[in-house]
């Protein structure tokens, strides 16, 4: 295949569930080697670049079992799938016994399998790299115990479900320190040597199986937030970077896989530093579920190297449910400005089908839920138009837009377009619950003088526009609450 795409579109597979549920669609075991081809083909006709198989790794028996004498994720368990049983409970997805693909899923033959299906469609594949913890059975937690954050026998006696004792020695639970620790998996210290050697291995393997890697949590890595969290517990701290380390080891190797990094707390712009390809924008999802659109659009002012380097998305496994977060028509207002925006956009296996069940990474089943026809209608729609050329290599701009003294109702509007060429785009979107009228300049001078033809692509309706009025004083525009126009210029002669 060709080089990765300037603006790939992922899209996020629970592997687990996905396989059981083909298994009781087709009423026979699904593994990643037999998965049918009409099923790869429905992926493939969603005009992804690549699929995220999240969860493939060995599960951890030991971390079941933490999981299952857990009140608090056992009530998170019927909320999610009231009718859950022991079975449905296989561990945390990010609770790694080993990194090898689960046997439950069909071994690392059948992830083979699977690479190969995708990449026959011209799809690449996302695993995932979890460089912060362990499981408290792997491996390493006995044969190398000095990868892992130490205690004493007073921390264990002073904060039982900090620390844990595996084969005489007291070790840290992981966590992210604004969060109580996580009681399933031990801490690894990104400041010992021959751990940091060892995760260069392990993600080399990982990088052997696929074409990307999605690195969870991986601000918790950087030198400065690692020390802060631990303190002295540490060590030394190393003069480079955990990450400036790792990623030119993986890419001497493999020099095009993909290193995204699930990074919170602005720290987007440092990661991209220390070698990231994309970074998730979680800033963008917060402002879309609680901000207004002012705040989206100064948002939209950064750079936009940087804005290039930054992966857009409303859910995530992480993330509730968009269907239970927005309003329909604001869920499609918020698809619409990450689905065409610079930067990859992910997208989460059941989101087009209007799912609103937030399923915990622990569990291999989850409720049958109707699809929503309307909004598959839309988010297929919406696949299709952001797979044209203009919106995947194409030049963005933000657009200015203005109102009159009596009407500032243009505060709640967001614009942009994209030209590659002769092609040319316009998306406006009213992020707010009032209606919004004002004008849209656009920032090319060559519309003067000529009348142009703009297909507004979801409403299917024409409309003829002065070249020159477009310019100065703008287009005008009259949208409804939520709504936004998505529209493709053609010239009329």
């Amino acid at each position: 295949m060709e080089s990765w795409a300037k603006h790939p579109v992922l899209y996020e597979v629970n592997t687990w569930v996905w396989l059981w549920e083909l298994s009781r669609k087709y009423r026979r075991p699904v593994f990643l080697r037999n998965v049918p081809a009409e099923e790869w083909d429905s992926v493939a006709d969603l005009r992804v670049d690549a699929v995220w198989l999240m969860g493939i790794w060995e599960r951890s028996p030991a971390g079941r079992r933490v999981a299952l004498a857990n009140e608090g994720l056992r009530e998170e368990f019927r909320r999610a799938l009231p009718d859950y049983t022991l079975g449905d409970v296989i561990g945390s997805a990010y609770c790694v016994r080993r990194y090898r693909v689960d046997e439950h899923l069909g071994g690392p033959e059948g992830l083979a399998e699977a690479r190969k299906k995708l990449a026959d469609r011209g799809i690449r594949l996302i695993l995932d790299f979890v460089p912060n913890h362990l499981a408290i059975d792997h491996p390493w937690v006995f044969e190398h115990p000095e990868y892992f954050i130490q205690g004493n026998k007073e921390d264990l006696t002073r904060a039982s479900g900090e620390f844990f004792e595996a084969g005489g020695r007291i070790l840290a639970h992981g966590r992210d320190p604004y969060f109580p620790p996580w009681q399933d998996v031990g801490q690894l210290n990104a400041f010992h040597p021959g751990l940091r050697q060892d995760a260069i291995e392990t993600a080399c393997d990982i990088a052997s199986q696929c074409d990307g890697m999605r690195c969870d949590m991986a601000m918790l890595l950087i030198n400065e937030i690692f020390e802060k969290a631990w303190g002295p517990r540490t060590g030394v701290k190393p003069e480079e970077e955990y990450w400036r380390k790792l990623i030119p080891a993986v890419r001497t190797r493999f020099p095009d896989v993909l290193f995204i990094a699930e990074s919170y707390w602005d720290l987007e712009w440092e990661l991209q530093q220390q070698g990231f390809d994309l970074c998730y924008d979680k800033r963008l999802y917060d402002r879309l579920v609680h901000d207004t659109a002012e705040s989206v659009r100064l948002h939209l002012l950064a750079d936009l190297t940087y804005q290039e380097r930054l992966l857009r998305f409303i859910e995530n496994h992480d993330e509730p449910r968009a269907a239970s977060t927005f309003s329909p028509q604001k869920q499609r207002a918020a698809a619409i400005t990450i689905g065409t925006l610079p930067g990859a956009k992910l997208f989460h296996e059941g989101q087009v089908e209007g799912r609103k069940v937030k399923l915990p990474v622990f569990l291999c089943r989850r409720p049958e839920e109707p699809a929503d026809s309307d909004l598959q209608a839309f988010y297929r729609k919406l696949l299709r138009t952001i797979d044209a050329p203009s919106l995947r290599g194409g030049h963005w701009q933000l657009c200015e837009r203005h109102g009159w003294p009596d009407n500032q109702s243009f505060v709640n509007l967001v614009a942009w377009c994209w030209r590659r060429e002769e092609e040319r785009y316009l998306v406006a979107v009213n992020l707010s619950d009032r209606s919004v009228q004002c004008r849209v300049r656009l920032p090319w001078d060559d519309l003067k003088g000529h009348l142009w033809c703009l297909w507004d692509i979801f409403m299917e309706k024409a409309y003829d526009r002065d070249g020159s009025e477009m310019v100065d004083p703008g287009l005008y525009v009259d949208i409804r609450p939520w709504g936004f126009h998505f529209l493709k210029w053609q010239s009329c002669g």
